[in-house]
Parts: C-alpha cells; sequence; structure tokens
C-alpha cells in the first residue's frame, strides 16, 4: 500500500476548499454561534500529549460550557474515571480541540484553541448542582470557531437512524474480556446504574 506523504499530492487528490468553508470562520463567540454553542449539551473534547491523543466525551444537563467573554469558554471537569487523560494532556499541551453536537441538528460546530486548567473557588461554583462542585474546569482560549459540513452526521442518521445498541458487549463483559476475567462481568453491570447515580455531580 502506498502512502501519502506529501501535501500537494494531498491537495491534488481534494481540489481547493470552497469559498464558504473558510469564511464562516470566527476568532470569538458571533452571536449566532453563542447561540448554536449555548444549545449544546454534549461536545467531545480533544487534547494532545507525550503519551498520545485523547477524545472525552463531555456532557451536562444543561449548556456543556459557559462563556466568560466572547474570547473564552469555561468546561467544568465532572465526575469520570480519574484517569485524567485530558487533563494530565492540558497541563502538558494547551492545545485542544472542541465539537459541539446538538441532538436533531447534522451540524457540528467545532473550536479550535488553548486551555488551562484551575480549581478556582469561585468559578467552580458556578457550575454547582445538587450541592457538588467540578474538582476543576477547563478555561479555553478561541482560535477559531466554525460550523462543520453535516454530512457526516446525515451518513451516519446519527438522529433518526433508530437505535442500534441491541447486541452490544457490555461494559462489564469488555472489562472481564481485557482483564482475563480479573475485572467486570456481570457484577459491575449490575452495579452501575446505581454507582452512576450517586456520582453524576
Amino acid at each position: 500500500m502506498q502512502y501519502i506523504n506529501d501535501i500537494t499530492a494531498l491537495e491534488a487528490l481534494y481540489g481547493t476548499p470552497g469559498a464558504a468553508s473558510m469564511r464562516k470562520v470566527a476568532r470569538q463567540l458571533t452571536p449566532l454561534y453563542r447561540k448554536w454553542i449555548m444549545a449544546s449539551r454534549l461536545c467531545v473534547l480533544s487534547t494532545v500529549g507525550p503519551e498520545g491523543v485523547d477524545g472525552s466525551p463531555r456532557g451536562d444537563d444543561g449548556p456543556v460550557v459557559i462563556e466568560l467573554d466572547p474570547g473564552t469558554l469555561a468546561l467544568p471537569d465532572w465526575r469520570g474515571n480519574n484517569r485524567l487523560d485530558s487533563l494530565r494532556n492540558i497541563v502538558r499541551d494547551p492545545r485542544v480541540a472542541l465539537m459541539f453536537m446538538v441532538p436533531g441538528s447534522n451540524n457540528v460546530v467545532r473550536v479550535n484553541g488553548t486551555a488551562r486548567l484551575t480549581a478556582d473557588a469561585d468559578l467552580r461554583a458556578r457550575f454547582e448542582k445538587k450541592g457538588k462542585q467540578p474538582a476543576t474546569v477547563i478555561v479555553i482560549e478561541i482560535g477559531e470557531i466554525y460550523s462543520q459540513c453535516a454530512r457526516a452526521l446525515m451518513r451516519a442518521e446519527t438522529w433518526t437512524g433508530g437505535d442500534h445498541s441491541a447486541g452490544l458487549p457490555t461494559v462489564g463483559e469488555i472489562l472481564a474480556e481485557v482483564s482475563q476475567g480479573e475485572e467486570g462481568g456481570a457484577r459491575y453491570d449490575r452495579e452501575w446504574r446505581a454507582r452512576a447515580a450517586k456520582t453524576m455531580w
């Protein structure tokens, strides 16, 4: 198999980007980009670090981020698995990319920029839910913001294609497989829902 290792060769296969794809880029929140992002309860945070790259879904029961100013977003780090892959990366390499999604819309809004991590008490308090606060908040300086072509979600029928989860392995089954039976299994799956309910925030 021959691989493409040259930008000129790559661009020759695709041609030039359409004018609209370049003009839609903003350097900070505009009124309409703000409206779109504030409707998003789910984003994927991508980071890079010495061990490689990481993509992490981030979700909330309201806007997944808040605006600190037109050029700055704040993303709470709610309870997870404590691997801290994204956070370790941000501490060592501030480059981040986010993809914001809204159920029912095939469009995605992307933000590229740099991030810093803070445990600032006042900022953490702004996210308080049910008496709990995130351990830290990711503060993102927007480098560029733009909408993504809808074709990928349209092809996948992301919001309209129905439920395709039947027959998928459970997380407990996956844990049991990769740990050769030392972790996971039916007990993990049986206890997961109650454990998640207690540690959602």
